[in-house]
């Protein structure tokens, strides 16, 4: 259980590392912003740069932004869930800080695909390994759970206003790279891990009441157990048939090797859910 908390923690710091590259090597001296708590952060400080004359970097605002926002994910969401969003940001805000501010290229366009590119390596494998940066990703889950809405729309409207504001305060080209910036991030993160808030997990195993023992031992999910049989080998097997978040993907499948390795699993994307499907 150490060894697997430590990787986490040491992949939430690598990703950390990837948004801070991304901001100060290609997104800020390009006045192109990231998406989420990290771009509106971003924004704020363009803002207050060069219409108010008063300096405040990036890193402090992001920090400050994710104060509220971590004090009702450690009551909405979860404690773990939060930790880990508390060391992403604080070692973003950190990393920052710390690296200095460099203008690799003065073409606008260069800036604004590798900038999602690099913020979508370090935001892919910090969820894949069952964590959050943060931010939109805790807001966005509190308010799905009391309207009942996609996470997506949250993120949507609140890059939506990212790049009205970019347009508006500075060239409507400005909103437009964003625009470019925030698909390649999408992208690459589609391609790392995925946006879907929920997925569909068919397991199809020889211990299933372990497994089913096990996932209910780490997440609080119904399964449904159907028999199967091998058409190859015609040996009786079960099916374990669940929905889970995308943030429990990595605990799912961590499960699966650790009880049982020869397991075969398919995990699908899921548009829609009916019916009861546990939120807390």
């Amino acid at each position: 259980m150490f060894l697997v908390e430590a990787k986490r923690i040491a992949v939430v710091i690598i990703g950390s590392l990837f948004n801070a590259i991304s901001l100060n090597f290609f997104l800020i001296s390009a006045n192109v912003y990231a998406s989420g708590f990290t771009g509106a952060a971003q924004l704020i400080s363009s803002v207050f740069n060069d219409f108010v004359g008063i300096g405040i970097s990036t890193g402090i605002l992001l920090l400050l932004l994710n104060i509220p926002v971590f004090i009702l994910g450690w009551f909405k969401v979860g404690k773990g869930f939060t930790i880990y969003s508390i060391v992403s940001v604080i070692f973003t805000s950190l990393f920052l800080e710390v690296i200095p501010l460099v203008q690799l290229s003065e073409d606008i366009i260069l800036n604004a695909v590798f900038g999602g590119l690099v913020a979508g390596i370090g935001v892919g494998f910090t969820l894949k390994i069952g964590a959050s940066t943060g931010g939109m990703d805790i807001v966005a889950m509190v308010l799905s759970r009391i309207n009942d809405k996609p996470i997506g729309i949250y993120f949507l409207s609140l890059n939506a206003v990212i790049i009205a504001f970019a347009g508006i305060l500075y060239e409507p080209e400005n909103a437009l790279y964003t625009l470019l910036t925030l698909y390649v991030t999408t992208r690459v993160i589609d391609a790392i891990h995925t946006r879907h808030e929920k997925l569909t997990a068919m397991i199809v195993t020889r211990k299933a009441k372990e497994l089913q023992q096990a996932i209910h031992k780490n997440m609080v999910r119904g399964i449904t157990i159907l028999p199967a049989v091998g058409a190859y080998t015609n040996e009786n097997k079960n099916m374990l048939y669940l929905v889970i978040t995308r943030y429990e993907l990595y605990d799912l499948e961590r499960i699966i090797k650790e009880v049982d390795p020869d397991a075969f699993a398919n995990i699908v994307e899921t548009a829609g859910i009916y019916g009861f499907f546990r939120k807390e």
